[in-house]
């Protein structure tokens, strides 16, 4: 009766997508949108407390349903800072950590905008013991207002990793998996209970060099002496009123008074003399900023394409309604989105934005070739590195003209692993016993539910070896670096983009704005030439939105309530970590991915 019912349900929910909300969100796209007017003496608004995807989504109903994603952030800011309509930014600080890799790309984009003559003013309600990150990003305001009352907790870097192995064990479950090689620390979540010892190494040199990165960048913002202020967070956390006396923050205020006082600044007059129609007229939030027209000063085109997520075969559809605008790095849209621009002869160069841990490697390889196409063509190729770049993520960039990387950019874990979980043992302890039968030969029950037999443990070993030796190679011919020394620093260890840098693995290390000058540099031009930018964005018509619908299957709406509940009792991130960790468990083939972990 009570499957009768939650199907019962989850019918009548796709009923009320599909016959109200598509005909509704139809209706919508034939409304013409109205294009912001330019700003005139504006402030840009920017709340760091949403969420966005890196990049816009690849198919047409994410993209339908999508908002703003932090590279239009980025690019906005950024055209900002030339705009000479723009006086300032006032930004609401996010209270819970947002990554090492965006605080940085935040914090550059602040800085430019002061080297451009505009001011920032930043408030924060609090920073809650979850890492630097939100700190970090605006850390370089000229003002940093902070709410009386609230919490400053700032005291370190923590790298957090979700272990099965324990219950895999209570589950009568064995991970059959090989990993190329100590540091291919992926499997490990399966295999282990806690962190290995070449895994806690990693990890604990990755946290000391994102913590002493963001010691020094706030240092310098701050002005204030390193060792002092390492010692001083360590300690936190404080009251507001205390970071202000410790030169934390810089006044004590509420949201609404910070920005007036913004507006106020922009406005050169004084605050108390402005009223909510002044401040509202004058403020434009991110999203819908739209620079004052300035015409390129080249006839250049450089085009932002990218791939976020897991690295997976095929077109990246067939989700469920739930899991919509969930990023995917879908093989054959992000080869068809590369391979496409080859025959473009008004893109000049690539930015090719990559924000993925890995996943297949035949997906990695379609998508390497997909690049190694479009610089045949003519085209150079710059990656631009997000949060993550490694394994997978770096088989895909090796092979580019230039790699670009944040500071904390998690790169490498150049590796492999492939295998199954063994499950018959565990059926049969409730009463399920699996049996097969078959022809051919030993492999052909390779991935049954039984462990592997010797020899076929032996032949997985060999595939996954001949694809190590395969991905050391494209990333020593690619990189200009002898194999002896690639086979040194691969392994599977993941690095940061500092250490990187220092290997040879990426160039420079820069945010997105870095590596667009870097693709204008590899076309002759010097920084300050203005170039025309072209994003990839998926057609989002009516038609497209409707057929992409027809292929999500609302069989997702009967789980819902009960993965609602596990993020309820864990943690939204933590949740998603188990779900991550859990479907790159389902992939077959060799996997080129890096570790699973949650920062905070």
């Amino acid at each position: 009766m009570k499957t009768f019912i939650l199907s019962f349900l989850g019918g009548l929910a796709a009923l009320v997508f599909f016959f109200l909300l598509v005909p509704l969100a139809i209706v919508m796209t034939l409304i013409p949108d109205s294009e912001p007017e330019p700003v005139r003496d504006a402030v840009i608004t920017l709340d760091l407390r949403e969420t966005w995807p890196d990049q816009p989504p690849g198919d047409e109903v994410s993209a339908f349903f999508a908002d703003t994603a932090f590279i239009d952030v980025l690019l906005n800011l950024n055209a900002a800072s030339r705009d000479e309509n723009v006086k300032g930014v006032f930004i609401r600080a996010a209270e819970f950590n947002i990554g090492s890799t965006r605080a940085e790309e935040l914090r550059a984009a602040i800085l430019r905008l002061q080297e451009n003559g505009k001011f920032v003013i930043a408030h924060s309600q609090g920073f809650l013991s979850s890492g630097p990150g939100a700190y970090r990003a605006i850390a370089p305001a000229d003002e940093i207002w902070i709410q009386p009352g609230s919490e400053f907790e700032i005291p370190g870097v923590t790298f957090e990793t979700l272990f099965l192995g324990g219950a895999f064990e209570k589950l009568n479950v064995t991970a059959e998996i090989e990993q190329f090689l100590e540091y291919k620390n992926a499997p490990d979540v399966y295999k282990q209970t806690e962190y290995t010892e070449p895994h806690a190494e990693a990890m604990t040199a990755i946290a000391e060099t994102v913590w002493s990165r963001a010691i020094a960048d706030i240092a310098a913002d701050r002005e204030l002496d390193p060792r002092t202020l390492r010692g001083v967070l360590e300690q936190s956390p404080y009251r507001a009123d205390d970071t202000v006396a410790l030169g934390l923050t810089d006044k004590l205020g509420w949201p609404e008074e910070a920005m007036f006082a913004a507006v106020a600044r922009a406005m050169e007059t004084d605050a108390a003399s402005l009223s909510y129609d002044d401040v509202y007229g004058s403020v434009v939030d991110i999203s819908a900023y739209r620079a004052s027209g300035r015409p390129p000063s080249t006839d250049q085109t450089i085009a932002i394409v990218g791939g976020e997520g897991a690295i997976v075969t095929g077109s990246g559809g067939g989700g469920d309604v739930f899991s919509l605008g969930t990023p995917v790095f879908a093989s054959d849209t992000i080869a068809y989105n590369l391979r496409i621009l080859a025959e473009d002869e008004d893109v000049d160069a690539v930015v090719f934005r990559v924000d993925s841990g890995g996943g297949s490697a035949i997906a990695s390889d379609q998508i390497w070739r997909a690049v190694q196409h479009l610089q045949e063509s003519g085209k150079k190729v710059v990656v631009s590195m997000g949060s993550m770049a490694a394994s997978g993520g770096y088989y895909v960039a090796a092979g580019a003209d230039a790699i670009v990387a944040n500071p904390s950019t998690l790169t490498g874990s150049i590796g492999v692993y492939g295998g199954k979980f063994a499950i018959a043992d565990g059926l049969r302890m409730i009463g399920v016993n699996p049996d097969e039968v078959g022809v051919g030969g030993a492999y052909a029950s390779a991935y049954s539910t039984e462990e592997l037999t010797p020899e076929q443990r032996q032949k997985l070993v060999a595939g996954l070896e001949a694809t190590y030796e395969r991905f050391t190679g494209l990333v020593a011919e690619g990189r200009d670096i002898p194999l002896e020394r690639v086979e040194q620093i691969a392994r599977g260890r993941v690095w940061t983009g500092e250490d990187a840098l220092e290997l040879g693995l990426v160039d420079e290390t820069g945010d997105l704005i870095a590596a667009i000058n870097k693709a204008k540099e590899l076309l002759g031009l010097q920084e300050d030439d203005l170039v025309s930018l072209r994003i990839n964005r998926p057609d989002a018509s009516p038609i497209r939105v409707l057929r992409g619908l027809m292929g999500v299957s609302a069989s997702a709406t009967q789980s819902t309530p009960g993965v609602q509940a596990v993020a309820k009792l864990l943690g939204e991130r933590r949740t998603r970590a188990l779900i991550d960790q859990l479907t790159a468990a389902n992939q077959r083939g060799a996997q080129l991915s890096a570790p699973h972990y949650i920062e905070r």
